[in-house]
C-alpha cells in the first residue's frame, strides 16, 4: 500500500499591499480536513502566502509526513523549489531579502518532514485554493486583527 501524503493547500492576501492582511489553508489526511485562517493589520501578500505555508506545518503533531503544499505563490514555490532559500539561508539574507524571520521559521519547520511544492493557478478552477483565497480574504477583512510584529517592527 503506498504511502498516505499530507495534502496542503495554501493562500494569502493583503488588501492594499501592504495592508490588512489573512491567509488561508486547508490540511487533508485521508478524508479528513481542516481548514485554518487569521487576518493581520498590516502585512504584505508574500508573507501571509508564506506564514500559510508556516501554520500548516507547525499545526502537525506527527514528524516525518510526506506532504504535498499546493500555492499559487510563484515566490514560494520557485523559493523552495529552485534553491532560492537554501542560498539566501546560506548567505544570511544578505542583500536585503526579505521576510528573513518567516522563512527561518519554515526552514526549521520543513526539517521534519520531507515536503513537495506544487504550484497551481490561483483564482482558476481548483476548488481548494479558491476556498483558501475565500479564507485569507475574509481573514484580512475580519474585526480582530492580529499584528505582523516583525513587519511592523521593521516599517517603523
Amino acid at each position: 500500500m503506498a504511502e498516505q501524503k499530507l495534502i496542503v493547500y495554501t493562500d494569502g492576501a493583503a488588501r492594499g499591499n501592504p495592508g490588512p492582511g489573512g491567509y488561508g489553508a486547508i490540511l487533508k489526511w485521508g478524508q479528513v480536513e481542516k481548514e485554518f485562517s487569521a487576518g493581520y493589520r498590516l502585512t504584505t501578500n508574500n508573507r501571509m502566502e508564506l506564514m500559510a505555508v508556516i501554520v500548516a506545518l507547525e499545526v502537525l503533531t506527527k514528524k516525518k509526513l510526506n506532504i504535498i503544499i499546493y500555492s499559487d505563490s510563484q515566490y514560494v514555490v520557485k523559493a523552495v523549489k529552485e534553491g532560492w532559500l537554501r542560498n539566501w539561508i546560506k548567505t544570511d539574507f544578505k542583500g536585503g531579502k526579505k521576510n528573513k524571520d518567516l522563512w527561518k521559521k519554515y526552514f526549521e519547520l520543513a526539517k521534519e518532514h520531507t515536503i513537495e511544492f506544487v504550484w497551481v493557478k490561483g483564482h482558476a478552477d481548483n476548488a481548494y485554493n479558491n476556498r483558501c483565497d475565500e479564507l485569507a480574504t475574509a481573514a484580512a477583512d475580519g474585526k480582530s486583527l492580529l499584528i505582523d510584529e516583525v513587519y511592523e517592527k521593521e516599517k517603523e
